[in-house]
């Protein structure tokens, strides 16, 4: 892809082009600077912003022919090299542009799959992203023989593909069965992780298994450190985690339950990425409760969460229990905007990760979920079966115990799960309803 470019004098220079629609002009401050953010970890320098209100997209080009004239001009004013679009682009718009600009032309897809690729860190999270730039791949292997083409006649256009190897129409098409079969292989590769995940995540059907979800950066995995201790990564950059991690949290007596850091979500976040992501989502699907965590000192906070609910709703996720947490909730310049949207989201909680405010009553929020699913039980076994004691001590709450001759009796609370599972291991009584 044309993302592998590189310089050894720093961030590429890029021009930036925010083509929104006329209804759209108060989210253009903050669409914009997402985009320069975005472009900051794709390794590019914004030097200058191009804006085109559009009551209609030009078919051939998206930003029309005077705006392409301007966006050319602008390229040669401020010594940029590519030029970035915050849309998604079809592939015959890309490659007019690109000849118009004789530049690499980058839309919004092509940034987000780069960031993904960069970030990805296991075998499934960089075979998911592959899967989804070859997907992207196949509808422009014309535009990367342009690109090829330019470059053996000593032009400056962007880079070639792994795929192509000759020049013609008769190479396009064996680069697109080379395609197709990468895309099949890939998918192939997927599936079978995706089987092992699923069984990782029905392994842990005994426990109470809350993931949390939202919008890149809104400060999830600080979250996660501050109530498991596990210490993953936690950065201020976008989509700083790819693959779910999960850990052991420990709420009063509640001592079964796993908690799963997971992707950000962006807005429109590309189709390709969702599908190719889905094994990894499993942990959002099969969730006993999700913890929305949203950022609160973001202008556009609604619009994150409406784009969070969207890929929720993509997944079938968007019928399991959640919470919201509204977090960085310190770093928040009106609270009383925070009330106000809180009114919509019943139940939703304002903390921060960082300082710990709030996160008492979020701890009982979570632990009211919990109890929901918890229920009393008697258990009986032999005071010599140390294995099925700490099993039970480490999964459950304790009660009562008393010894009774050779036999330990233990009241406990726990999930359904876990009592279902202890049958197989103990006398287990449950109380009359």
């Amino acid at each position: 892809m044309t993302t592998a470019k590189t310089t050894d004098q720093g961030p590429i220079p890029v021009v930036l082009v925010v083509a929104g629609c006329a209804d759209e002009r108060e989210l253009e401050a903050d669409r914009t600077q997402e985009m320069i953010n975005l472009l900051d970890t794709a390794g590019r320098r914004v030097v200058v912003t191009a804006t085109q209100h559009l009551p209609k997209v030009a078919a051939g080009t998206y930003i029309g022919s005077g705006k392409v004239t301007e966006v050319k001009a602008l390229m040669k004013e401020h010594g940029a090299e590519e030029v970035a679009f915050d849309v998604s682009l079809s592939p015959r718009q890309q490659r007019n542009l690109e000849e118009s600009f004789e530049a690499t032309v980058l839309d919004y897809d092509e940034i987000i799959l780069h960031i993904f690729a960069s970030n990805a860190r296991t075998h499934q999270a960089r075979l998911a992203v592959e899967l989804a730039q070859t997907q992207y791949m196949r509808g422009r292997l014309r535009r990367m023989w342009t690109h090829l083409d330019r470059q053996r006649a000593g032009g400056s256009g962007g880079g070639g593909s792994g795929f192509l190897t000759g020049t013609g129409e008769k190479q396009i098409e064996m680069d697109r069965r080379q395609v197709r079969k990468k895309i099949q292989d890939l998918r192939g590769q997927l599936d079978e992780i995706a089987e092992r995940t699923d069984r990782s995540v029905q392994s842990r059907a005994k426990a109470f298994n809350i993931a949390l979800v939202g919008y890149t950066n809104a400060g999830k995995s600080t979250l996660m450190n501050t109530l498991t201790g596990a210490g993953v990564l936690a950065e201020n950059r976008l989509f700083a985690t790819l693959d779910t991690r999960t850990a052991r949290m420990r709420l009063g007596d509640h001592r079964n339950i796993v908690l799963s850091d997971t992707v950000g979500f962006i807005r429109n976040l590309p189709h390709s990425l969702i599908a190719s992501f889905h094994a990894t989502l499993s942990e959002v699907r099969e969730a006993d409760l999700l913890l929305h965590v949203v950022d609160s000192s973001s202008p556009v906070m609604e619009e994150q969460i409406a784009a969070v609910t969207g890929v929720l709703e993509t997944i079938e996720a968007h019928r399991v229990p959640m919470i919201t947490v509204f977090n960085k909730i310190d770093a928040c310049t009106s609270r009383t905007v925070i009330a106000a949207i809180r009114r919509r989201h019943k139940g939703s909680v304002v903390a921060s990760a960082r300082t710990g405010e709030g996160l008492d009553t979020l701890r009982e929020s979570i632990a009211a979920h919990v109890e929901r699913t918890t229920a009393t039980a008697e258990v009986r076994y032999s005071v010599t079966d140390g294995a099925t004691d700490a099993w039970i001590r480490a999964r459950a709450a304790i009660k009562e115990e008393r010894l009774v001759g050779e036999t330990m009796v233990l009241t406990i609370a726990a999930d359904e799960g876990v009592l279902g599972e202890l049958e197989g291991r103990a006398k287990v009584k449950r109380p009359k309803a």
